[in-house]
């Protein structure tokens, strides 16, 4: 069976998406191919293939690493919300895997661009009519990248504190969880 044979085969069920994720484990050489899958124009195919490169990078996060340049320049053309929001879980992964490295395992080679599409991407999230969970973890990618690029906090909490009154229950929560955090980062 072909890896587009797998993607047209997976659903939204978290046992389909994790055996096709099994499939593209066990033979990492496809890994660019669902890349691609991902940010192709056909929505059906791209956002299966991004449910299934999202439990691939929970399994193994590394394997992308190689293929970060390719993620990076595409990720801004992400617009459909069910490929969006495994996109901000692993950009999340990154970014909390790159500032909160544990011994033995590998950071994420990040550059500056790879910050900086981050960045933008996630301050995209917040500020478009998007899920609440697209938009709890651009929240927390823009507090870790916030340790490093010193502007973020005096973006983001002003656009959390505006808009956590209106917001779900998941979002409040996560929001005011990030503000604590920025009120100590600057004390």
């Amino acid at each position: 069976m072909t890896l587009l044979e797998h993607i047209e085969q997976t659903t939204g069920t978290r046992q389909s998406r994790l055996e096709a994720a099994q499939w593209v484990l066990k033979n990492p050489q496809y890994l660019k191919e669902l890349l691609v899958y991902c940010f192709e124009s056909n929505g059906a195919v791209s956002i299966r293939a991004t449910w299934i490169l999202e439990f691939v990078c929970l399994e193994d996060l590394e394997l992308l690493y190689p293929h970060l340049d390719y993620f990076m320049e595409q990720l801004p053309t992400a617009k459909l919300d069910s490929s969006v929001r495994p996109l901000a879980h692993i950009c999340e992964l990154l970014t909390k895997r790159h500032y909160l490295t544990k011994k033995g395992q590998l950071q994420p080679p990040f550059t500056t661009q790879h910050k900086s599409t981050i960045t933008s991407c996630c301050f995209d999230w917040l500020i478009t009519n998007q899920k609440v969970a697209c938009e709890v973890r651009a929240m927390t990618c823009l507090y870790y990248l916030g340790k490093e690029i010193d502007w973020i906090y005096n973006e983001l909490a002003p656009i959390l504190e505006s808009n956590i009154a209106a917001k779900s229950a998941g979002y409040r929560a996560r929001g005011k969880k990030i503000l604590d955090l920025i009120n100590k980062e600057e004390h």
